[in-house]
This record gives structure tokens, C-alpha cells and sequence, in this order.
């Protein structure tokens, strides 16, 4: 059956809609980061560029890094974004654009996220690599999708209400894991463990500036808990989606974040820019092996 074009949404080149790209624009490996200047800094350190492109707040590059081939894609912030970003990625690859029909055979792509986010442990510094095993979405996206959930996932769920007091009309949170092959890949030396994902920067991630919380005890909560030994460890803003529909739609997805802020004891790290170029590297150099 095709696709409508209200539904499968193309500009007047026949490219997908929000990102304006082709299926020959993108590799297999795609690095995905919030912060569009970050995909031109990406690019520098590859020994080739074949393609860039930006429209509105998604800027896509892709090249060649010591023979790999790989894209970097900016999201912008934020789960809606990358609700727009994994949805028109999966189409490039697994949807006949021309002829609005679903393919038969699927193609499985491999997204890193390369981000920022604050640390909700005393013991991670302001600088330190956070990799997220799990991601708990705050954001609500994933209850729009009829998506999947594995047995550990949900005894995570029941096990984090029956420890957290969940204020009533809030939305209520989801976990998803990340890809173990790329987990396995790219944690050495890493700090592990349970990410969540808020869906604003300020009142849903525990912060009041002149607005008074409606959940005083938000980070307490949230810190307090974790699931066989592994520990709630960070705060940021897109990676539940990007793994709920990553598993769901069949591809793998990990996320890597350098740390800028301790909200535990109330550091912040303002020049960052050597430490993001640094994961970087290490990303790409990592990368390379798969």
C-alpha cells in the first residue's frame, strides 16, 4: 500500500521533508549530535567530505574517517526532534520514496550520539564520559508508538515506582536499553549506567530559577534509584527516544556524553571544548573497529 503524502511527507526535490536528504546521502554509521556547529567540527577530522546540507535546525555531513564512511546529523534539542530524525533516517533507507511503499527487505543502521549532560553522582566530575546502558524518557514520546518492551525493561518500571514517589499527573516515565554492540564498543573507560531523558531544561530536569517545583525531591528521586547495581548516573534531553524507536524500527543506537555539570554538589564546567574534541576522537577512533 503507498504511503499518502501527508503521511510520507517529501519537498518538491522528492527528498524527505524535514532533513532534505536522498537515500544516497547517508552512511550506515551516523553520529548524532544536538549542536549543529558540533557537525562541522566533526568533519574536520575526516579525511573526506562527499556531502553536507543543512535544513532548518537539521545539518547533515557525511564523509570518510581512516576509510570508514560515516554521516553526522545535528537533532537540535530535544525527543521531538529526534522523533522528526529517526523517522526520516529509517525512510531514507527502508521506504521506496518514489514509490511511497515499505520495503520488503530492511536495512539496519548504527546511530551514536555524541552529547553533553549533567551528572547526578557525586563521584563523576564535570568532564567525565557518561554512557548510557539505559535511558528512562520523562519526554512521553515513546507512548505515542505501539513499541515493544523487553521483560527486564519492564521489572525496571515496576521496580523504579514501587522505590520512586511519582507525583500523579506527571508524565509517566518509560526505560528502553541501549545496543549491546555498540555499548560493548565504545564503554571502555566510561562511566556507566541509567540515563534520564527530560523533557525541558529547567522544572523537568529538577532546576527552579523564579518557578517553584512541582516535584521538590525531583533529583533525589531519581538518583536514589538504580537496577542491579547499575546507577541512575546523568541528566540530558534525546536519548529515550533514540533508543525507543531505534530497537523498535529494527536499528542500533547508543549514546555517549561528556559531562558539564555535577548537580549533586553544584559544578559546571564551562570550557569544554578541549573535553568534547577528545570524545570525539575517541568515538571515531572506536568506531573504526566495528
Amino acid at each position: 500500500m503507498s504511503l499518502a503524502s501527508s503521511e510520507l511527507i517529501l519537498n518538491k526535490k522528492g527528498r524527505i521533508y524535514h532533513m532534505d536528504l536522498a537515500p544516497e546521502d547517508i552512511a550506515d554509521t551516523i553520529i548524532l549530535v544536538g549542536d549543529q556547529d558540533r557537525v562541522d567540527l566533526i568533519g574536520t577530522y575526516f579525511d573526506e567530505v562527499r556531502f553536507k546540507v543543512q535544513n532548518r535546525e537539521f545539518k547533515t555531513l557525511t564523509g570518510i574517517y581512516k576509510g570508514k564512511e560515516l554521516s553526522v546529523v545535528s537533532t537540535g534539542i530535544g525527543t521531538d526532534n529526534v522523533d522528526i530524525v529517526l523517522n526520516e533516517l529509517d525512510a531514507l533507507v527502508n521506504i521506496d520514496l518514489e514509490n511511497r511503499t515499505i520495503k520488503e527487505e530492511k536495512k539496519s543502521l548504527k546511530f551514536i550520539r555524541i552529547g553533553t549532560c549533567g551528572a547526578l553522582q557525586e563521584d563523576i566530575d564535570p568532564g567525565q564520559y557518561v554512557i548510557s546502558k539505559y535511558a528512562m524518557g520523562l519526554d512521553g514520546v515513546a507512548h505515542f508508538y505501539d513499541l515493544p518492551y523487553s521483560e527486564e525493561e519492564k521489572e525496571i518500571m515496576t521496580s523504579f515506582f514501587k522505590k520512586v514517589d511519582w507525583k500523579e499527573g506527571v508524565n509517566r516515565p518509560y526505560i528502553k536499553k541501549c545496543s549491546d554492540e555498540l555499548f560493548d564498543l565504545l564503554q571502555d573507560g566510561m562511566q556507566e549506567g541509567i540515563t534520564i531523558t527530560a523533557n525541558g531544561f529547567y522544572g523537568p530536569q529538577g532546576r527552579s530559577l523564579r518557578l517553584p517545583l512541582g516535584m521538590k525531591d525531583f533529583k533525589e528521586n531519581i538518583r536514589s534509584f538504580s537496577w542491579n547495581e547499575v546507577k541512575v548516573t546523568n541528566l540530558e534531553m534525546e536519548t529515550s527516544c533514540l533508543y525507543a524507536l531505534s530497537n523498535a524500527l529494527g536499528h542500533e543506537a547508543v549514546t555517549v556524553c561528556l559531562a558539564l555539570a555535577n548537580r549533586y554538589n553544584g559544578k559546571f564546567l564551562t570550557d569544554y571544548s578541549q573535553g568534547m574534541k577528545n570524545l570525539i576522537q575517541t568515538v571515531l577512533d572506536r568506531l573504526i573497529k566495528a
